[in-house]
């Protein structure tokens, strides 16, 4: 079968290395000239089965309505004349309960699960190195109330068979030395030694590579300019070379949208309609002056809600999310005071360890922004759409890194007509695996 997938984030390029092995034809396309520039390029890093909290809670609708008023406010809404962010708000505000949040985290674990034994998998299977460090992740608390309700979320997750461990303040300091220096301030935390972190953009990259030479043919640097369709079903695509200007149409026997936040606008000029809001997020990376005194396990700061890495010789912090369009500026006033509240959180917790000067004074930190593609539960959509031969793998928010291997081998095994191994709702297919082998058979029959 030929299949074209459209986006090379760690989402399309999973998708395409997965269905590569299961003898398909693959054509990636992607307007950057590299796999994993947008949404992969800088992200925290993390690889978080334990974290895979949806946004959508019952203290959620609050929290919003109070940080609207804070420029480094862990979770942003910027009111825009935009009904796609209105009715995302509305859909969200839907699943702001306690039964929704049990149904969604079932969900994400199972995804999540799937998708880190799929990475496994895949590191042995192609030997990448990506600074990949397996030493768990840890979640610190500096305020009493909120680690009180530390517990009540380590039992969440492990009614879904996810062992997060609540710890004193010592034991936290023992797992993560580097941590001493702002040992005074923190109250406790959790611990996950299962989890892990490396650089979601070299592994993709080399993967990309690694697709390249088992035949896939990739086209980087290309806009995609129009879905083709003829009796409702896709029949090509219209690309175009950024430097040439030469215009192309790459035909296909399946289609896939991995396009991130961008997937929505693509997939509505034919008539498909999907929930993915963009969700502005930040990072920091910063070179390590210290690197005998830098943390290897990678970490959550509760009271800023951001991730904290270590990737070799650099520490990588990201986080917030600024629900505002597909706004990419970092010069703004507003950007910028986020962009400082990351580096001046890292000079706190780890003094004198990396490099968090400004380049106004001789610093060099890579300040990045990308749009994390979000459904109002956080569940992504993988799937068929309506429209035939077209598929979906898009809407990972935050957990793009952590849900994309696993992501890329489902979708790629039903386009294959296998069922996935994980109770999951794929989009267009239902629930459970019967539900999804039936749904499969019943779409080959009519094909």
């Amino acid at each position: 079968m030929r299949v074209v997938v459209m986006g090379a984030g760690i989402i399309g390029v999973s998708t395409a290395w997965h269905l590569l092995e299961r003898g398909h034809e693959v054509t990636l396309v992607d307007r950057q000239n590299d796999a994993a520039l947008e949404t992969s390029f800088a992200n925290a890093a993390q690889i978080s089965v334990s974290y895979c909290e949806p946004w959508a809670n019952r203290e959620a609708p609050l929290k919003a309505l109070k940080w609207m008023f804070s420029p480094t406010s862990p979770l942003l809404f910027r009111p825009q004349f935009d009904w796609d962010q209105w009715k995302w708000g509305l859909q969200f505000l839907g699943q702001c309960n306690d039964a929704a949040f049990e149904r969604n985290v079932a969900q994400l674990v199972a995804l999540g699960a799937f998708s880190h034994a799929t990475l496994k998998d895949m590191v042995t299977t192609t030997g990448i190195e990506y600074n990949r460090l397996e030493r768990g992740i840890a979640h610190y608390y500096t305020d009493t109330q909120s680690f009180d309700g530390a517990a009540s979320a380590a039992e969440v997750m492990g009614r879904h068979g996810v062992k997060r461990r609540v710890i004193s303040r010592d034991e936290l300091l023992n797992i993560e030395p580097a941590l001493r220096a702002f040992g005074d301030r923190i109250v406790g935390g959790t611990y996950t030694p299962s989890d892990e972190h490396g650089d979601a953009r070299v592994f993709t990259q080399k993967l990309a590579d690694l697709c390249e030479q088992k035949g896939a043919r990739l086209l980087f640097g290309h806009d995609i300019e129009q879905l083709n369709t003829a009796g409702g079903e896709m029949q090509n695509v219209r690309v175009r070379d950024r430097r040439s200007g030469e215009v192309r149409t790459v035909v296909g026997d399946a289609f896939v949208a991995a396009c991130g936040s961008y997937t929505t606008p693509l997939l509505r000029t034919v008539g498909v309609n999907v929930p993915i809001y963009p969700g502005k997020g930040y990072s920091a990376t910063l070179p390590l002056l210290k690197p005998e005194l830098a943390p290897s396990v990678s970490m959550i700061d509760d009271g800023l809600k951001i991730a904290i890495s270590r990737l070799g010789n650099q520490l990588r912090v990201a986080g917030t999310i600024e629900l505002g369009g597909f706004d990419l500026s970092l010069d703004t006033p507003l950007a910028k005071k986020r962009c400082e509240m990351l580096v001046r959180r890292i000079e706190d917790v780890f003094p004198g360890v990396a490099d968090t000067r400004t380049p106004e004074k001789g610093g060099d930190p890579q300040f990045w922004t990308g749009l994390r593609p979000a459904t109002p539960t956080n569940i992504p959509l993988i799937g068929r759409t309506q429209v035939g031969k077209l598929w979906v793998n898009a809407g990972h928010g935050t957990l793009g890194w952590t849900h994309g291997a696993g992501s890329g081998r489902a979708l790629a095994e039903l386009i294959s007509g296998e069922v996935p191994a994980m109770n999951f709702k794929f989009h267009g297919m239902g629930s459970g695996a019967s539900s999804q082998a039936t749904n499969w058979k019943r779409h080959s029959v009519a094909a």
